[in-house]
Parts: structure tokens; sequence; C-alpha cells
């Protein structure tokens, strides 16, 4: 098979639009490695590349798409052969490089990374990279002392795709969690992924202008940024920890040394996108195992005519939990 079907992102007098073409393997970038993808996954990064985001993805005509699992197709490499089931997340898959919104995709063997045992393909684009975030998270928090029964952890952005997965990991660890969300009408939904208390988002944004706030949290995910994120350093608990990981409340805080120096606090940052393979693969195989969950209540499966129109969703703030993408 030569051609397949591709969500493809064109510019057009300013605008960005999206819709579904036939494209040549050919036309693939060179790598290593060709996968036959199964399923991709949407993120607010696939969204922002949708959208003409220069700071995501440079040049246009573009296929986004940050995650992707498949069967090897043809490869180069001894280590993976035509008919192994791998993963693809982060690096510059969706980016610069045409992404899991086609039905293959050519990369890079350094980029693959077979599927673990615990997980069907399907499974891991559940998760996809929200689940690879929300464990990163996880796993920094607890090496910074983090344990269950030393209080309560927020996370924020909760009815998103890394909030809602680090909501329910969370609490299958035993964790009591406090989800954070601007939705009021999902406290159900978070209630039922494990959360023990719902905490409104208004919450968070006062008292931008002192320098220390209540000490509440025995540690925190951060998925949003902004002045949220310096609120909740301001709000943890004397030697607790935050994992940051997103922006969509925005890019800068006013910040103090205060919590850091009165409270000993630790402000961690949080990247999947370039992490070496050996560490996404340990956080995969906890994803399979220790730390597995069963996140598809949280799932919403769409096609790649019905993308479109999620696109647009995550950006206007809309989305709860995950969206899946079958290029079957």
């Amino acid at each position: 098979m030569s051609e397949f079907k591709a969500l493809v992102v064109t510019e057009e007098q300013g605008n960005y639009v999206s819709q579904v073409s036939l494209r040549h393997i050919d036309e693939l970038p060179p790598g290593e490695v060709l996968i036959r993808v199964a399923y991709s996954s949407l993120n607010f990064k696939d969204a922002l590349s949708a959208s003409g985001n220069k700071g995501v993805t440079r040049n246009f005509p573009h296929t986004p798409g940050i995650d992707a699992a498949g069967v090897v197709e043809a490869s180069s490499v001894a280590e993976l052969e035509v008919g192994d089931e791998v993963i693809v997340t982060g690096y510059d898959l969706g980016m610069n490089t045409a992404g899991g919104f086609g039905q293959y995709i050519r990369v890079p063997a350094a980029w693959v990374l077979k599927r673990p045992e615990g997980l069907s393909l399907r499974d891991s684009m559940v998760l996809g990279t929200a689940g690879l975030t929300a464990a990163l998270c996880i796993d920094k928090l607890e090496q910074a002392g983090l344990a269950p029964g030393q209080g309560p952890v927020l996370v924020t952005g909760a009815t998103g795709g890394v909030g809602s997965i680090a909501v329910a990991i969370l609490a299958g660890l035993g964790y009591e969690v406090a989800a954070a969300t601007g939705k009021a009408l999902q406290a159900d939904f978070l209630k039922r992924l494990g959360a023990s208390l719902i905490v409104d988002r208004s919450a968070l944004e006062a008292g931008k202008d002192k320098m220390l706030l209540k000490e509440q949290w025995a540690g925190a995910v951060d998925t949003v940024g902004g002045d949220i994120l310096f609120n909740v350093v301001k709000s943890l608990r004397y030697g607790a920890s935050v994992a940051c990981c997103g922006l969509t409340a925005g890019g800068q805080f006013q910040a103090s040394v205060f919590p850091f120096i009165l409270r000993n606090v630790n402000l961690l940052g949080i990247d999947s996108v370039e992490q070496p393979l050996v560490v996404k693969a340990s956080m995969w195989d906890r994803l399979s195992l220790q730390w597995k969950t069963d996140l598809h209540s949280l799932c919403h499966e769409v096609s790649l005519e019905e993308l479109p129109e999620q696109i647009e969703k995550i950006l206007a703030g809309k989305m709860i939990g995950r969206v899946l993408v079958n290029l079957g």
C-alpha cells in the first residue's frame, strides 16, 4: 500500500485548515522504521500544531500527532522486526516530523519502544503522552519524598488528559487526591477516578499578591502553569514538592523566594518529549504493571474525520479526559 489517510493541516491566507487527505508513503521523512499506525491520541500540543503555532510546528502542510502505536511494516535495524507492536511518543513526532494522525509514520529507531506486555496498542494510546507525563510527575514526586499518608496531593487541571490520569494513578496508589478544576459539573467524574476532594479553580487563583499562603498540600501535580502554579507553590506543606508539566493557564508567573527558603519546597520540572528511551521504557513498564488502572471510562474514541471538531474543543478548554484516535 503506497497511499494512506492522514489529517493534513494547510495554511490558507493566514488560516490553518485541517482535513483528511491521501498521502504517499514516499512523502514521509527518512527513518529506519516504517510503522502502520493503529491508534493515536489528541493532546494540547497537537491542537497547537493544528492551529499554526510556530513554536510547535514551523512548516506546513503538516500532519500532527505526537503519539502513535502500531505495527512495524519495515525496519533496517535488527532490534525491531516486521510485525513488532510498538509505541512512539514525543521527540519530534507530530511537531516537525509527520505524526500519528496519519496511518503511517517513518521515524528513527531511537524513538521506537516495543509495546509493554501489560498493555494493548489501544491501552497505550488511552494513556499516550498524557499518561507518560503523569507517570513522570508521580515518579519525580516520590523521588523527592512523597508517600501515601502524608496528606492531600493536589492535581490541577484535573479533568484534562494528564490531570485525569494523574488523579486515577495517585488514587490507585493510596494517595488522598484533591482534584482542582474550573468545571464544577465534572465533580462526579473526578470522584469516580478516585478524587476525595474537589477544589474549585477560583480558590487557587486567590492570593496572587501574597508571599505565602496557608500550608495545605503534601505534594502536587500542576498541569496548568501561570499564577496558579505559584499559588500552589505558596501553599505546599514544609518540604513538599510540585511537579510542573503544563502551561494552559500561562507560561509565566509572579514569583518570590519566600516559599523556597522558608518552607523548603521544591518546584520540579517535567518533560516527557526528550526523555531518554530507557526512561520512557521504565515509565511504560510501571503503567503496564503496578500503576495500571482502567482508564476507558475517561476515553472518547474518534476517527480521523472527527478530529478537527475535537481539536477545536481542546483549544476552547472544553475537553474532558482523553480522546483516542482510531486509524483503522
